[in-house]
């Protein structure tokens, strides 16, 4: 590709051999035959992975996939590090694995979503319950019918920030719970879905402190990363994994004006200070509730195994069965939400598929699970018993990557087939 090709579609170096950057355990993934899949296919699915990296648009891909519960695929392709598109090309680079942890963006709102289902489990709340009832100054400006389940399913009427937020305002968890609390809804809780990118997680994770006495990592920590036996898998890192994660950046078309001003509207930052953001060691101290998660791609695939398993891994029981149930049931059919101008199916926390149009693509009814910024998705889909992770660290709106991205989902869609 040209230089000034290069300038316009902002893409990576992509080496000719792309085994030099790919790393994964032969040992770590199971004979397809054992889980009703075929050799063939599981590569099949794998060059989609390829493919997409082709495109150039990500330094690195970390991809996982699970059938009946063994590991098919655990693989990673590309840079930790130094392959941005602006990098130098004497720039250091290292090379991501599948042990390399990822910002999860709005994955992080899964796991948020269970801490909350594991609260109502122990009674400690109940998702009827208004939200001013936990945090009474919340209930301000006319958002004292708003309950716990309206935040959860987006239809609280609070979708944006407020324009006050910028992105040291954002590393402030108690400045950023202050200024929603004075928001005015732009509509009745329950009457209108619009995705809420990020005001209902820093109520909700409010509510944990308040209720539990603990701040949301300690929660988390006891809830689900510490029985899981996780690494990471928490909101920020630890000073000493912070080299670890993989650096996020800007990559494909230039963002036309009319959507840098829609993204903005979602998350206060323009496109590229909020890519920026996640790159902040300020940002792996502090808690953005439905942002900065991190995770492996395995330990997200994980997280989705023991939903699928009805709340248990491994002989660990960490939710009961009908506390999974409530999480995933629907919240209502397929409407249009006015956030992200496409139709969407939610539960009380995550992203469902349905018959036609559907994240999980088509005929994909039965999956759940929750895309992050741009293209990164975890999800489970009963139907096939597959639980899977795609974590990446290009951030384009636009670019040569839908077509590769649609392929790879429909090539898991094609040689996972269902299950009685």
């Amino acid at each position: 590709m040209s230089e000034s090709r290069r300038r316009w579609n902002k893409t990576v170096f992509v080496p000719e051999d792309i085994s030099a950057v790919t790393r994964f355990d032969p040992a770590e993934e199971a004979d397809p035959g054992e889980v009703g899949l075929t050799r063939t296919g599981v590569d099949a699915i794998w060059s989609g992975v390829t493919e997409l990296y082709r495109t150039g648009i990500h330094p690195a891909i970390s991809f996982c996939l699970r059938r009946r519960g063994k590991v098919v695929l655990k693989r990673s392709i590309g840079h930790v590090n130094g392959n941005g598109p602006d990098d130098c090309p004497s720039s250091r680079k290292t090379i991501a694995t599948p042990a390399t942890p990822f910002c999860m963006f709005s994955g992080s709102k899964a796991a948020l979503a269970m801490l909350i289902h594991k609260l109502a489990e122990r009674r400690q709340v109940r998702l009827n319950d208004l939200l001013c009832h936990y945090v009474p100054e919340f209930g301000s400006n006319g958002k004292d019918r708003i309950t716990i389940h309206h935040a959860l399913t987006h239809t609280a009427g609070i979708p944006a920030m407020p324009p006050a937020v910028d992105r040291d305002t954002l590393l402030d968890f108690d400045a950023c719970v202050h200024l929603i609390c004075a928001l005015k809804p732009r509509c009745p809780p329950g009457t209108r879905v619009a995705y809420h990118t990020m005001t209902a997680g820093f109520v909700l994770a409010e509510i944990v402190r308040r209720v539990t006495g603990q701040d949301i990592r300690q929660f988390l920590r006891s809830t689900i990363q510490d029985p899981l036996g996780f690494r990471y898998f928490n909101y920020g890192a630890r000073e000493e994994d912070v080299p670890e994660i993989a650096a996020n950046y800007v990559t494909g078309w230039p963002i036309p004006r009319v959507i840098s001003g829609l993204t903005r509207k979602m998350s206060v930052l323009d496109w590229k200070p909020y890519v920026e953001l996640t790159n902040d060691a300020r940002c792996m101290r502090s808690v953005i509730p439905t942002v900065n998660l991190i995770a492996t791609a395995d330990e997200a695939c994980r997280f989705y195994q023991m939903l699928l398993n009805h709340g248990e891994f491994e002989g660990k029981r960490l939710f009961d069965r009908e506390t999974v149930e409530q999480a995933l049931r629907p919240a209502s059919g397929t409407v249009f939400d006015g956030t992200l101008f496409t139709p969407m199916r939610y539960s009380e926390g995550f992203m469902l598929g349905n018959r036609r149009n559907s994240l999980f693509l088509p005929h994909c009814e039965e999956a759940f699970g929750h895309w992050g910024f741009a293209s990164m998705v975890s999800w489970a889909d009963p139907s096939r018993a597959i639980t899977g992770a795609m974590l990446n660290t290009g951030k384009a709106f636009l670019g040569p990557y839908a077509l590769p991205n649609f392929r790879l989902y429909t090539l898991i869609r094609k040689h996972c087939p269902r299950v009685q």
